[in-house]
């Protein structure tokens, strides 16, 4: 798991992201007397050089993996789909990654995706698709049965 660097006392404020990812913004810690920016053992970790990821790695997603070497084997870039059109042009080392879309579009390209056998990395496609099945039409002498019936009870 990447390390997470959090903010000085993040966790006595919901402001500065106790529980909340959004509001979780590094900032590095001043003061005269802060123990986190002398680095002391037992603080929070401060950002530094030393933490930067190696560069082949750097933007790029990795299989999961106990092992860490393994972790890099598997690294795909991640491309960003918003249409079927961008879904086409996903390669071999690549992985896709559904970007802000409708409930409807993403339906079209989950069905396209799995078809190509194409990976989605924010998304289990077949719990999507299986959550999401169209819904089968009613026949019109069914519908008129039941707005009888509705009729009726409020006739009553």
């Amino acid at each position: 798991m990447p390390k997470k660097f959090l903010r000085r006392t993040s966790s006595r404020y919901v402001k500065l992201g106790k529980g909340v990812k959004k509001n979780q913004k590094w900032r590095r810690p001043t003061g005269r007397d802060n123990k986190m920016r002398e680095k002391r053992r037992g603080y929070p970790k401060v950002v530094s050089v030393g933490y930067k990821n190696p560069e082949e790695s750097r933007g790029k997603i990795k299989r999961r993996s106990a092992y860490p070497e393994a972790r890099n084997e598997g690294a795909k870039q991640p491309v960003i789909i918003k249409n079927v059109q961008e879904l086409e042009k996903v390669g071999k080392n690549q992985i896709a990654v559904i970007g802000k879309v409708g409930k409807k579009k993403k339906m079209e390209i989950t069905t396209i995706a799995k078809q190509k056998k194409i990976q989605i990395h924010n998304l289990n496609v077949e719990k999507f698709l299986k959550q999401n099945k169209p819904k089968k039409k009613e026949k019109e002498s069914d519908k008129k049965e039941v707005s009888e019936t509705k009729s009726e009870n409020k006739k009553k």
